[in-house]
């Protein structure tokens, strides 16, 4: 069983800020694994905002959070993440973007560059310092490619003084496996 993978990192890597965030992001709700993992390990004050456009993300989201009595500690919104300031209007202490398509749904529906840029755009302006934020990214497919390639062209812009990027790929893997980025806010402008 492969142990490091993008998305346990991700978690592992995202834990100790989530023990203490209060505003945090699942900007890609999909199956609620990811917005299980933020509802189990943030403070009880903590809020989490988990964004789908896929009314059975939504649904299966709530289902799994349910499960475990955390349900109440979660809003669970249907819209695009690109719609993230309509929604949030605070320092956002911990985001994830698990982009790509639902696992073991329709593949014709997945996150698309302009909107996950926008989104990102967004939690970017809105992290605190000390803010942190992930990506998993899935190159395998063409809109995969084209997403991964805008993300990191515009992650490639986040001045140095302000933020902290890290990218983390399998290089040793073929079929382009998923790439992790990860984004630190070190200070204000």
């Amino acid at each position: 069983m492969q142990t490091l993978n993008a998305i346990r990192l991700s978690q592992e890597l995202l834990l100790p800020k989530v023990a203490r965030a209060r505003c945090i992001v699942d900007a890609t709700a999909g199956n609620g694994k990811d917005t299980l993992f933020l509802a189990k390990n943030s403070p009880e004050h903590g809020v989490i905002y988990a964004f789908d456009i896929q009314e059975n993300a939504i649904e299966t989201s709530r289902e799994r959070l349910m499960e475990h009595n955390l349900d109440g500690k979660v809003q669970l919104i249907l819209d695009s993440h690109a719609n993230i300031r309509s929604y949030i209007n605070k320092p956002i202490d911990v985001a994830m973007f698990n982009l790509g398509y639902l696992p073991g749904k329709c593949h014709e529906t997945m996150t698309m560059a302009e909107s996950t840029v926008s989104a990102l755009t967004d939690v970017v302006d809105q992290l605190s310092v000390g803010g942190i934020i992930s990506v998993v990214a899935y190159p395998g497919h063409n809109h995969g490619q084209e997403e991964n390639n805008a993300v990191r062209k515009y992650i490639m812009t986040l001045q140095s003084k302000q933020f902290t990027v890290i990218c983390i790929d399998m290089i040793n893997h073929i079929n382009h496996p998923p790439i992790l980025y990860i984004i630190e806010k070190l200070k204000s402008e």
